[in-house]
């Protein structure tokens, strides 16, 4: 026996190894004998769990064999490959190896590749180079995984160089790896060129390249690599036929996956709960809402995909309270049934519906992810719901240790469409990860605001980092330009963005340039733009045109457009409006009356505006003449009483109807910005001791009594 002394000094000798095992569990175990290394080997095949491995990397330390690479491959082998086993424990492990072998290499990196941060794995593998040794054909494969989850296309590149020099090109297994990470990182060419070199195609390589082809949406050559598998006599097996039906389902295309179901029913394949789930899918997506009921109802066994694919199919086609009736049968609800109504919701315009959903989610105990908070935050955006955007800040700081880009983008959009551009950009500045996109919600938060300035200086910096812009970039650049006034700034990045950036004109630049032009007062240049785009101006742009024709008066063209644009989209309400709202200005009612009569005979409603204001967490909503408030006779009250004293105070006459033609938070903002600056902080305050339900009155009348 060993003494319980000798046990805890040779245990504390090892200091490189932090287990110390108790005499106990050591006493648990066979005595070390001359071939205790072949016994410790053997019962390391057979372990099965983290508590015994334990006990027998005990023993390895007391009898002096850490040294013996085969048996401590075997020991970081089961913690990180072995579904008992510790990724920690055996990295922890392998870290104080002084030069572990290409065993222990490997096996690392294959527990990293399926873990929860692949990106470890391509750090590995580049530690495992520097230090001298070569990846072999077990090494190659989980790292191209790691470069498939993690989109790695550079790494991916590296290692398919390295697969060449190592003469690994003909290694199947590590041919379908590469395959997939190309598939995976969207350069499905390469992919197929890989896939073209293999001498010897498995199953897995047909499945790869097809699956590579619906990840990007081309059905039609996901079903023509089929069927030259078919004709190679390669049997297809469930991910063949799930691949396929995955591709006719993102592109749309009810043909060919009808042309899957045929062969399914044909050839009698066995359908498993993936395959039948897929097949569901492919008919909600495409429109088929009855059929795919049908294959729901004929499931013998549903999960919570089968539920999610329906509730999905019919919030895809507007019909969200069948999706909402649905969702609220499922039996179970995982958290990406949650995110699929509340992304629904949102989708569709319904973002305090999507708000209200997550309350109940989160009363429901589950734990939202990345794609919740994306969702949740564009809500925030839609609604100017700025608390519920920081309460979603606060909980992304304190439980997501990594946040994605897209995450980090979704914040800055929250903020800046809430009013907090500021913030928006301190959060820009921070991201540790950038991409065109984030520069292009970056330079959209300061366009909306106003700020044209501070927007060009972004585009600037976006492009001495190396960044280039797209086409979202240069509409977003032309439309800080326009609410700028900055005409000749606006013309130079638009000749730019084609001659210096290469950037193809879309409609949407078309429509910015032209209501730059036509706010700064050149109607003919926007007129001769116009007529040279080589595509259909839509109504956005007649619309920028005829705004612009309001504004500087220019009834001639302003006629010509208008029926432009009544050909265009006769049941516009907002346009009759508009139209209607031009002949007033220029007195000439009785144009303006035939408008109405026609607006009414055609019963052509004008979409009633929505505003809201946050008072205290609270998002208050009001329509045009809105009485639903409970507040509603005070608010009106208020707004009569500025009006009266504006009016007393020499500014021009406001119309008795503005006050109901508005919507109140509207009129409110209209009327403080004709005010004096310093009446704002006494009219704000007026406003929260309404909301207190205090009588306001006298201090109205006192404050402008003052300022008077």
């Amino acid at each position: 026996m060993f003494e319980t002394a000798a046990l805890a000094w040779r245990a504390a000798s090892a200091i490189f190894f932090f287990f110390q095992p108790s005499r106990h569990q050591v006493s648990s175990l066979p005595r070390p004998k001359p071939h205790a290394d072949q016994t410790l080997l053997s019962l390391l095949q057979r372990c099965s769990s983290m508590k015994r491995l334990k006990q027998l990397h005990g023993q390895l330390i007391t009898n002096d064999l850490l040294s013996r690479a085969p048996t401590l491959g075997k020991l970081i082998a089961f913690c990180c490959v072995s579904d008992g086993g510790d990724l920690r424990y055996g990295r922890r492990v392998f870290d104080l190896v002084p030069r572990p072998n290409t065993f222990m290499w490997n096996s690392l990196i294959r527990g990293y590749s399926y873990s929860r941060d692949p990106r470890e794995a391509l750090v590995l593998h580049r530690r495992m180079l520097r230090c001298g040794l070569l990846p072999n054909q077990f090494t190659l494969p989980f790292v191209l995984k790691s470069c498939a989850s993690e989109l790695a296309s550079t790494e991916a590149s590296v290692v398919h160089a390295l697969i060449f020099k190592l003469g690994f090109e003909s290694q199947v297994f590590v041919a379908n790896a590469l395959l997939s990470a190309y598939s995976s990182c969207g350069f499905i060419g390469l992919a197929r060129k890989v896939f073209d070199d293999i001498p010897n195609r498995n199953v897995v390589s047909w499945n790869s390249i097809i699956s590579g082809y619906a990840q990007a949406g081309d059905c039609v050559e996901a079903f023509n690599m089929f069927r030259a598998m078919t004709n190679s006599n390669v049997e297809s097996d469930g991910f063949t036929l799930v691949s396929l039906l995955t591709a006719c389902a993102q592109a749309g295309n009810l043909g060919l996956g009808r042309v899957a179901h045929h062969y399914i029913v044909i050839t009698g394949v066995s359908v498993d709960l993936i395959a039948a789930n897929a097949l569901l899918d492919m008919y909600g997506k495409c429109g088929e809402l009855f059929v795919a009921k049908k294959c729901f109802n004929r499931m013998a066994l549903r999960n919570v995909v089968s539920w999610t694919s329906m509730v999905c199919a019919f919030a895809k086609h507007g019909l969200l309270d069948v999706a909402r009736s649905w969702f609220d049968q499922m039996p179970e609800r995982n958290v990406v049934s949650w995110n699929a109504m509340i992304s629904c919701y949102v989708q569709h315009g319904l973002s305090r519906e999507g708000l209200d959903l997550y309350t109940h989610m989160q009363s429901s105990r589950v734990i939202p992810d990345e794609v919740t908070l994306v969702a949740v935050l564009l809500a925030c955006s839609q609604t100017g719901d700025l608390v519920t955007g920081k309460e979603i800040h606060e909980y992304i700081t304190e439980r997501i240790t990594k946040p994605s880009v897209t995450l980090f983008n979704s914040l800055v959009d929250m903020y800046a469409k809430c009013g907090s551009v500021d913030i928006a950009l301190d959060i820009f500045r921070v991201m540790p990860e950038k991409t065109v996109v984030s520069w292009n919600v970056i330079i959209g938060a300061f366009a909306i605001h106003g700020c044209a300035f501070d927007a060009i200086e972004l585009f600037r910096q976006m492009i001495s980092e190396g960044f280039s812009p797209d086409t979202i970039t240069f509409t977003r650049l032309l439309c800080a330009c326009s609410h700028g006034g900055l005409l000749e700034v606006g013309k130079y990045y638009f000749e730019a963005m084609s001659i210096d950036y290469k950037v193809p004109y879309k409609i949407e630049h078309y429509a910015c340039m032209v209501d730059l032009l036509g706010r700064g007062g050149q109607i003919e240049q926007a007129v001769e733009l116009i007529r040279s785009m080589p595509m259909k101006p839509d109504i956005v742009i007649w619309g920028a045109l005829l705004g612009a024709c309001r504004i500087h008066g220019n009834m001639k063209t302003g006629e010509e457009v208008m029926k432009q644009l009544l050909e265009l989209e006769s049941d516009s309400g907002g346009l009759y409006v508009l139209v209607s709202n031009m002949y007033s200005e220029r007195h000439r009612w009785e144009d303006m009356k035939k408008i109405r009569e026609h607006m009414k005979k055609s019963q052509i409603k004008k979409c009633r505006a929505i505003s809201s204001i946050e008072i205290n967490g609270n998002i208050n909503e009001f329509l045009v003449e809105d009485m639903r408030h409970e507040n509603s006779s005070d608010i009106y009250c208020l707004l009569q009483t500025l009006t009266d004293h504006l009016i007393s105070a020499g500014h021009p006459s406001i119309p008795l109807g503005a006050i109901k033609e508005q919507p109140v938070s509207f009129a409110l903002t209209k009327y403080m910005s004709i005010a004096e600056y310093h009446l704002h902080d006494s009219v704000t305050f007026c406003l929260v001791e309404l909301e207190n339900k205090c009588h306001v009155t006298c201090n109205l009348e006192h404050m402008f009594s003052d300022s008077t």
